[in-house]
């Protein structure tokens, strides 16, 4: 995910101050230096900066220290350094399965007010559902704290179980025609049909205010409150979701057995789950595959069998790669890889794959260029890729 513009300027200022080492983001003394060769030959420069207990995302602040999100509930300030202090006033999650807190990001004013945004679970009555805070972070007592925090979005309805929540979120870049505009993914929730009722916002993404109300300039505004919400329907467990420089957005998201899918997203579009796929169920029962020409779903891009279970997408746009600019790289879970696919136009192929026998939770772009991702587990590591010699 692209750093937001008010937000990366305040770093690129203090990048250029050269309050940061040169040919590095500031980060802490490596604990491991080594390469990662690709499947087709490319070498990438590794260096593990500390490991979390379940991280799942991340998110570059204005003065070179960074936010982590660890599943159980803990939202970790990292320092340059590399000292880590847990934020006070995170909210309660529901961890288990593959629920707790999820996504961490930036206000785009974050610079002027502070503001931070949180997913998580959050057990109900009558089962749990995602969920999206926001806070303010202040860094002036002993120990950092959100404050003010508010929950100003909530999966409709809450159900049983502790799976495909997606709960991510990405802002409209600036100056674009959906700035100012907060995009968040809804999960399924593992019960398949409700990615088809509109009278729910699972299985869908998602287009609100950054307060979480309701823009009207969406779709589906006029039939009611939750209906409103929506930007695309028939989705799955949607992971990952980034714009690139056209303003375009795409998402990946896993599919059942087989068919993990990358979709170039389109307004009010119906992405076909449950009722098209590229796989099939883990039952075995087959699903029929996507045929836009006669079943008017919105077919993927690209997608995977066997499956690569994609957990994050970055559309990357920095210097440092400058050849991958505008093309996708995603945190695979099962494929225990970096995945980059090659984007033109509307077309996508996989390109190769980065593979150090780890699981990938999560994938973005640090404000200088550089890649960073978080492995999956309790011993997950923070990882900064750079070009490689002779790669």
């Amino acid at each position: 995910m692209r750093i937001p513009g008010h937000v990366i300027a305040p770093i690129l200022s203090l990048l250029a101050a050269g309050t940061v080492l040169a040919g590095t983001t500031g980060r802490a003394a490596a604990e491991e230096r080594f390469t990662i060769e690709g499947s087709e030959g490319t070498r990438l420069s590794a260096t593990s900066h500390g490991a979390f207990d379940e991280p799942w995302a991340m998110a570059f602040l204005p003065d070179g220290a960074m936010l982590v999100t660890e599943k159980a509930g803990t939202l970790q300030l990292v320092a340059e350094d590399g000292g880590k202090t847990p934020v006070a006033g995170v909210p309660a999650v529901a961890y288990g399965g593959q629920g707790g807190l999820g996504d961490v990001v930036l206000d785009p004013d974050f610079a002027e007010n502070g503001v931070v945004y949180l997913t998580f679970a959050e057990a109900g009555t009558s089962g749990n559902g995602a969920a999206i805070a926001r806070g303010i972070l202040e860094r002036d007592g002993a120990r950092p704290a959100l404050t003010g925090v508010e929950v100003i979005w909530r999966q409709s309805p809450k159900v049983s179980g502790n799976g495909h929540y997606s709960h991510r979120i990405v802002f409209g870049p600036e100056g674009s025609d959906q700035e100012g505009f907060m995009f968040v993914t809804s999960g399924d929730r593992q019960k398949q049909d409700p990615a088809q009722d509109m009278t729910g916002n699972l299985g869908k993404i998602l287009r609100l205010n950054p307060d979480g109300t309701v823009p009207a300039d969406n779709p589906f505004q006029s039939e009611g409150p939750i209906a409103g919400q929506v930007w695309t329907l028939g989705n799955r467990n949607i992971l990952g979701i980034d714009f690139d420089s056209r303003n375009r957005i795409w998402e990946v998201e896993m599919g059942p057995r087989g068919g993990d899918e990358l979709n170039l997203v389109e307004r009010g579009g119906n992405f076909g789950w449950p009722l098209a796929s590229d796989g099939i169920n883990y039952s075995g029962v087959s699903i029929p595959d996507h045929d836009p020409a006669s079943d008017g779903f919105v077919a993927p891009k690209l997608s995977w069998t066997p499956v690569i279970s994609p957990a994050s997408l970055l559309i990357y746009g920095g210097d440092v790669f400058a050849d991958w600019r505008d093309d996708a790289l995603i945190a695979a879970l099962s494929g225990e890889a970096l995945v980059h696919v090659s984007i033109d136009d509307e077309t996508a192929s996989e390109t190769e794959r980065f593979s150090w026998d780890r699981r990938v939770r999560e994938v973005d772009e640090a404000p200088d260029g550089a890649v960073f991702v978080l492995e999956d587990g309790p011993d997950g590591r923070l990882i900064e890729l750079r070009p490689g010699e002779g790669g």
